[in-house]
């Protein structure tokens, strides 16, 4: 899985010999430095650049390019070097930018020699800055990590160099921007823009991020609990041009070149479109071949000549997404893949948009401050003029981010209305046509589906919230006040009533997406106030067992599924893991707890954050009913119960934060349609496979 790295953040390299490939707007330069223990380069021996492109264990490109590839032997390197810093600088030459500022923020990944991406980092922030420390690796320990480090200077490489403590900083940039010069004829130019309603590479597409990794949390005020998903950081904004436009910076992958008037792709960098290969000059005497075409049998839409626009598919209108458009062994993995690369498409366009509007608004404000600073232009005609151009300045900043916002939030729709109806059951709405042909998989899929998510820019566009299995932590249905303009559902009784059909609803599909009798559900109710929400699952015969009443019924369940715990845990780590009694139930369980912390005494307490804790690794999930200030008597007793426990609810409600681009998640439960019998007639399917099963 690759790390997507913000500043500041490290990763372990399980690889030695790697290969660093930089992504840039424009034609840069890639160079490197060792340094020994005390972080200090020994001398101009210890710089790679493009005038000496080679030392032991590592080589950089020649000349400056849009993309760069270094190979790195880290295993070939001297005893004494304990650091490597990856730079990167604008050369002076040629006429291009002359800071990073005005051109798309580069992208840094280090992969291993197979091609796979072990961690990237996107360079956002930078403005005036010329030269950055972009990654370093690292040894720490006898083993090697790579740290994102985005450290930018305005003064160029000299500044750079002379920071890093080589007292021929001066000579050594002279040197580099002199072979620079002598290859510049030879530089890569940046690959064509590109707009987001290009179709997609079928190798374009996001991997999987497993759940435990991810980066979306469940929190409550400024306390985070769970995760959810992942994204990746921030797009930093980046200042509009005469007719540019004011937004974030691109993430991953091939970027573009931004022109005057042009745009910024913000999608998944596997999401992105590979640039078209280069064709080869033809020979002296023979006229240039004609632009190639796209082929009606590929439905490769060719390159644009000009600005941006729509490309073109078979009928002239333009290209239309594709469900399962992404890659994987199956249809199932590909449209897995998919549905997250839309949720850090959104993430990060989202991202780009909100950080344009901050940078227009501190423009606005620094203008103003600029006013209001000088006694001379506070009042009369000449300050309101400067008033007027600063809030124009900022309207059309702003207009501008929303104009690209809403272009990607159009394609993010038109490919969810693709997706949607051609997502399997364990992906699907329960209002999807595909539950009316249900039949009980053979297998457990990869994920299942939990809800939805979607942010306030566009609260109609929802992405379906997948999260992989078997669960990895509990979930908890929150019963109590949550923070919602709908007031309907203040009364106490309501609100667990309707948690509690939520977590049946969430029951029964994780019931249905299993094989027969390879889920097993337990319902604990102590004073029977499920017994409305439960009676599908009770009528069909799915539970294990009659739902648990009274304190002794609470016992008797703890104390079985604690032993069953206790058991497994035994059998691995004795490395027998198949010497189980005969007849043991290796199947998955679920334990659905309602109305905590009613008919609990402390050893009830105790046993459920043991199966919480324990429990997911060895099958046994937890799914609490509650309202947390029930609890409250225990004080920060439960609080690791509640930490540990993956919050949801049962109306709309923004919990879910998204640390990597600050992004506040509203999440959608999943609803059973009014009047609708899909869930009966699911349940009823499973009970008969189960009594097949059984014959």
């Amino acid at each position: 899985m690759t790390a997507e790295l913000v500043r500041g953040q490290n990763h372990p390299l399980s690889e030695v010999r790697l290969e660093i490939r930089i992504s840039a707007g424009c034609p840069v330069v890639a160079a490197a430095t060792l340094s020994d223990d005390s972080g200090r380069a020994r001398g101009a021996e210890w710089v790679v650049h493009p005038g000496a492109p080679v030392l032991p264990g590592l080589e950089v490109s020649r000349q400056a390019a849009a993309d760069h590839r270094l190979a790195v032997d880290l295993g070939a390197m001297p005893e004494a070097v304990h650091r490597v810093d990856v730079l990167l600088a604008l050369p002076a030459a040629g006429g291009g930018p002359t800071r990073f500022g005005a051109v798309a923020a580069p992208f840094v990944a280090v992969t291993g020699p197979d091609g796979t991406e072990l961690a990237s980092y996107t360079i956002t922030g930078l403005d005036a800055e010329s030269a950055v420390i972009a990654m370093e690796l690292y040894r720490r320990q006898d083993a090697w990590k790579v740290r994102a480090v985005g450290q930018g200077y305005a003064g160029g490489l000299t500044e750079l160099l002379s920071d890093l403590g080589l007292t021929q900083a001066a000579e050594l940039a002279t040197a580099t921007e002199e072979a620079v010069a002598e290859g510049l004829a030879r530089s890569v130019a940046a690959p064509p823009p590109r707009t987001t309603d290009e179709a997609r590479s079928p190798q374009a597409s996001a991997p999987p991020r497993p759940n435990p990794a991810a980066s979306v949390s469940s929190h409550e005020g400024s306390s985070h609990e769970g995760q959810v998903s992942g994204t990746a950081g921030p797009s930093a904004p980046q200042p509009a041009g005469p007719g540019g436009s004011g937004g974030g910076t691109p993430a991953a992958g091939p970027t573009t070149s931004v022109p005057a008037g042009g745009t910024i792709d913000y999608r998944h960098p596997r999401r992105q479109p590979a640039p078209p290969p280069a064709q080869p000059a033809p020979p002296s005497g023979q006229p240039a071949p004609p632009p190639r075409q796209p082929s009606a049998l590929s439905g490769q839409p060719a390159a644009p000549p000009a600005a941006p626009a729509a490309s073109p598919g078979h009928d002239g209108q333009p290209a239309r997404p594709v469900a399962g458009d992404a890659t994987g062994w199956s249809m199932e993995e590909r449209l897995y893949n998919q549905v997250w690369g839309m949720f850090e498409d959104l993430a990060r366009t989202t991202a780009a948009y909100r950080s344009a509007v901050d940078f227009a608004e501190s423009r606005m404000e620094k203008e103003l401050d600029q006013v209001l600073s000088d006694p001379r232009s506070r009042i009369g005609g000449q300050g309101d003029a400067a008033r007027e151009a600063a809030r124009a300045k900022h309207a059309r900043l702003v207009d501008q981010a929303r104009a690209s916002l809403d272009r990607d939030l159009a394609q993010l729709t038109d490919e969810s209305e693709v997706v949607e109806p051609a997502l399997p059951a364990a992906y699907a709405r329960w209002d999807n046509p595909v539950w009316h042909g249900y039949r009980v998989p053979m297998e457990i899929p990869m994920a299942v589906r939990l809800g939805d998510l979607h942010l306030p820019e566009d609260p109609s566009l929802r992405i379906p919230m997948l999260i992989r299995l078997p669960l990895e932590r509990g979930l908890w249905i929150d019963s109590g006040r949550w923070a919602s303009p709908d007031e309907s559902f203040a009364d106490a009784g309501e609100r667990r009533l309707l948690a509690m059909e939520t977590a049946v609803a969430h029951a029964a599909r994780l019931i249905a997406v299993y094989p027969a009798g390879e889920f097993g559900v337990h319902v604990i109710d102590p004073a029977g106030s499920g017994a409305q929400a439960l009676a599908p699952l009770v009528r069909t015969g799915v539970l294990a067992g009659p739902p648990a009443a009274g304190a002794a019924g609470v016992a008797d369940v703890l104390s079985r599924l604690t032993q069953r715990v206790d058991l497994v845990q035994m059998a691995v780590r004795g490395g027998a893991p198949d010497a189980l009694p005969p007849g043991f139930d290796a199947a998955e369980q679920l334990l659905i707890v309602n109305d905590f912390p009613h008919g609990f005494d402390d050893r009830a307490v105790t046993q459920l954050r043991y199966l919480a804790d324990e429990g997911p690794a060895v099958g046994v999930h937890l799914m609490m009913v509650a309202d947390r200030e029930d609890a409250a008597a225990y004080g920060p007793l439960l609080d690791p119960l509640w930490r540990s426990l993956m919050r949801l609810t049962s109306v709309p409600d923004d919990h879910l934060a998204d640390p990597w681009v600050g992004h506040a998640w509203t999440y959608e439960p999943p609803v059973v349609p009014p009047g609708s019998q899909v869930l009966q007639l699911v349940l009823t399917e499973v009970a008969a496979a189960r009594r097949d099963g059984n014959r």
